[in-house]
């Protein structure tokens, strides 16, 4: 937007600058060809009445000299002709004169406007006179003179024109990119300020104040309070998760406690129910453990982000899932390399992978198989697991990190719906990002991509 703003300012004024400067450029070129016909014309008079002198006297030998004399001076061609449009006098060189310019000293007209001199042209410009007295015409002078001088001035009138010009455009383009800087202030701060948002730095608000016009200004102030109000909602919203989700697992651990209680009371008959609600209240136990979980991360109390050695931390996670993927009969492969150090928050990665691994293992087949592994890739940590799996459909990928999403697909399989979702709020957390993509021939990927760690001394 600066851009186009600072284009169509520049646009406005070179179009200002150059409507001013041509027009001058111009009425100074056919000013002064002006007055070079006028002092041309007045040496072809006076010429002219030499030579009707001349003929009328038949002594030749007065304009002769004058005429020559003037050919040298002023490095013109000079010509004088009889009426019937003989040459009697020529010296220097002279050009055949135009037909019409001819005829129209023949019937006692002047010439009265040459070609627009400018510094490219004409190199010479002609001028016909004709010669007698009242309305008599004995003859014509045609005075052919050099227009360098002419062209040298208007050369440095648009010289000048061109150099003023040019300075005015350089002013008017530093004070465009200050006004442009100046009106658009506010926008950047804006845009600077939602931008933080969108990244979850939700207290970040755009300045107040500051530079720029009124009304961008008071637009600021309405954008904060609409961040404010936003914000204080969505806290809300958390602390009311938060405190719901703690409140809720005290009665939910003394219920789980009573039902383990009633255990030997129970008749056989009931023995299932009893089951069934131990493992309702056990899953509702893990949905309010992953609701808080949800809470911490996006309300900002996760761990600081600093240099964590991912290998170290996913190492012994992984070898505890070998044995449950060894008791499910699925395959477990895990391709580490000897160090690699990212810039997140710790256990990020391990916990990404404890909910990757974890959904993997509910919907591989036996004898699938799990993958995982880790490499420095782009200039980022990238995790990947893998799964054989029958995998989610293209439009389904996206609404997974939702949460309480469960494709319908797999409706039977336990689960909160939360983990993707958990998953993705600890990669933004850690300044990384989180994807699902399609595995081949088919099945699931989950990579997460991380910072890696800058090397000591550089930024």
């Amino acid at each position: 937007m600066r851009r186009r703003l600072l284009l169509t300012y520049l646009a406005l004024i070179g179009g200002l600058v150059l409507a001013l400067a041509v027009p001058l450029g111009w009425a100074y070129a056919q000013q002064r060809t002006g007055v070079l016909l006028l002092d041309r014309r007045a040496d072809a008079t006076r010429l002219a009445e030499l030579a009707d002198q001349a003929v009328r006297e038949g002594d030749t030998s007065v304009l002769v000299s004058e005429v020559d004399r003037y050919a040298a001076l002023y490095g013109a061609g000079v010509e004088v002709r009889d009426g019937a449009r003989t040459v009697l006098i020529r010296s220097g060189d002279v050009d055949p004169p135009d037909a019409a310019a001819v005829r129209r000293a023949l019937a006692g007209r002047t010439t009265e406007r040459l070609p627009l001199v400018t510094p490219f042209g004409p190199d010479r410009v002609m001028v016909a006179e004709p010669a007698g007295r009242d309305a008599q015409v004995v003859g014509m002078v045609l005075v052919e003179a050099p227009t360098a001088d002419a062209r040298r001035d208007i050369a440095l009138v648009w010289l000048a024109l061109a150099g003023a010009a040019a300075a005015a455009f350089t002013v008017a383009v530093v004070a465009a990119r200050r006004l442009t800087r100046w009106a658009l202030r506010p926008v950047a701060e804006l845009d600077a300020a939602t931008e933080a948002i969108a990244a979850g730095r939700l207290h970040a608000r755009a300045a107040v104040g500051g530079p720029g016009p009124s009304e961008l200004r008071r637009l600021e102030e309405r954008f904060n309070a609409m961040a404010d109000a936003v914000s204080a909602a969505l806290e809300r919203q958390r602390a009311f998760v938060a405190d719901a989700s703690h409140e809720l697992r005290t009665p939910l651990a003394v219920l789980s406690l009573r039902l383990e209680n009633l255990q030997p009371h129970l008749r056989a008959t009931g023995a299932d129910e009893h089951r069934r609600a131990l493992e309702e209240v056990d899953r509702l136990e893990a949905m309010l453990e992953d609701l808080l979980t949800l809470a911490r991360l996006e309300s900002g109390t996760a761990a600081a982000a600093g240099p964590t050695d991912l290998v170290a931390e996913l190492a012994p996670r992984l070898d505890a899932w070998a044995d449950v993927a060894a008791a499910r009969a699925v395959r477990l492969r895990a391709d580490l390399p000897e160090r690699l150090v990212a810039h997140c928050p710790a256990d990020t990665a391990g916990r990404v992978a404890d909910i990757a691994i974890d959904n993997a293992m509910k919907f591989v087949p036996d004898g699938g198989n799990v993958t995982v592994s880790l490499a420095a890739r782009d200039g980022a940590a990238v995790l990947r697991v893998a799964d054989d799996g029958p995998g989610l459909e293209p439009g389904e990928l996206e609404a997974a990190r939702r949460r309480f999403w469960r494709s319908p697909r797999h409706g039977n399989v336990e689960g909160s719906g939360l983990g993707l979702a958990i998953a993705d709020e600890l990669a933004r957390a850690g300044g990384g990002t989180l994807d699902l993509l399609p595995a081949d021939p088919h099945g699931l990927v989950v990579e997460l991509r991380l910072p890696l760690e800058a090397p000591a001394g550089q930024p």
